[in-house]
């Protein structure tokens, strides 16, 4: 498969690394303990993949946000994203 397109730094391959495994534990924490819908902060009843899904979509904005908006390193922004992320699988 012709994947020069790409460009495949180590950061790159990491970030959907991590994605790929946080789908693989969601699935397996699926099974071993099946989801109850609940209402949290977020203002509608989600279950964890809802949340999971609010949390990476949002933390991609933080990221667009914080490369359009400051000349900061984006590691700074990585660490924002990784606790919404938390925050809203726990209290969302």
């Amino acid at each position: 498969m012709d994947m020069e397109w790409m460009a495949w730094t180590p950061v790159t391959a990491g970030f959907f690394t991590v994605i790929v495994v946080m789908l693989i534990g969601m699935t397996c924490w699926e099974i071993v303990s099946p989801n109850v819908a609940r209402k949290g902060l977020l203002p509608i009843v989600t279950t964890r993949g809802d949340r999971l899904f609010v949390g990476l979509l949002s933390s991609a904005y933080i990221h667009l946000a914080w490369v359009g908006l400051t000349d900061y390193p984006v590691w700074i922004a990585t660490v924002f994203s990784v606790g919404f992320i938390v925050a809203v699988q726990r209290w969302g």
